[in-house]
């Protein structure tokens, strides 16, 4: 997978799966996986860290967490979150941020929002870093959204979405997320697009999917928005390794004299 290859499958009418991860041993899994991409999100300063939203994340998590995935996934295509208001505190930050995030091991570098990041992206398409847009549930944003909630549900927003899907793909996005938006939506811009969507509760037509590794692998039973699937139960999983363990520690069962040094 490289930066042709989205366009390309979106032409072929191929999926795009992309996984989010933030951390080198589920990125060596990935990395043996068939999944098109990985994004490394600012979420994980709420997966990893244990924040209550993703203005914590900081440009040195980014980078650590980035580093430690391409050692992982040294094949894969990896996209890096730029932080909360690296692109608000003018080009020189916005830059040096995005130089960061690139040689930390990123093949392109992801922006929420649109308006005043119009010419941001222009800037940092032209300087050679391929940059991937994000519409709708904006996290960074959260405070001003009034929380988790499905965007553009009348006439009039839906209009400026699409409106600021076309801005970002004429400022040389090379694919845009949508984020918690009505399925019909979400048809309607990958439809009007020439660049692929990238959909998380948006619908089936969106041109590809994106879930955190997390989520899907069924980690937090307590965390079940309508979007997500789980493909596993590790968390009865894990607490029952994690049990069994401690029994056979607690029956000396563990370790045997096979397990031992002599």
């Amino acid at each position: 997978m490289n930066i042709h290859s989205f366009a390309r499958k979106k032409a072929d009418r191929q999926k795009i799966s992309m996984v989010t991860c933030y951390d080198h041993w589920s990125a060596k899994i990935l990395n043996e996986t068939d999944v098109d991409c990985i994004l490394v999100g600012d979420s994980l300063a709420v997966v990893m860290h244990g924040f209550d939203s993703t203005v914590h994340a900081t440009t040195e998590m980014m980078e650590m967490h980035v580093a430690a995935v391409r050692r992982g996934a040294p094949d894969k295509f990896i996209i890096a979150d730029m932080p909360f208001l690296s692109c608000s505190k003018g080009l020189v930050v916005a830059m040096d941020t995005v130089q960061r995030l690139m040689q930390a091991g990123a093949n392109a570098v992801k922006i929420e929002g649109d308006t005043h990041q119009i010419e941001l992206i222009r800037h940092i398409v032209e300087a050679g870093v391929p940059v991937m847009g994000h519409l709708g549930l904006t996290p960074q944003s959260i405070h001003n959204l009034g929380g988790h909630k499905v965007q553009a549900k009348d006439e009039e927003d839906a209009n400026k979405l699409i409106s600021g899907a076309k801005k970002l793909e004429d400022a040389g996005c090379f694919a845009i997320v949508l984020e918690c938006i009505p399925t019909k939506l979400g048809s309607c811009v990958a439809q009007r697009l020439q660049i692929p969507t990238i959909g998380i509760g948006a619908g089936p037509h969106t041109d590809g999917q994106v879930l955190v590794l997390q989520d899907l692998l069924g980690v937090n039973p307590d965390f079940m928005p309508k979007f997500l699937r789980h493909y596993a139960d590790n968390h009865t999983l894990i607490r029952q390794a994690v049990n069994h363990f401690h029994d056979d520690v607690m029956t000396q069962a563990f370790p045997s004299l096979a397990e031992s040094y002599r």
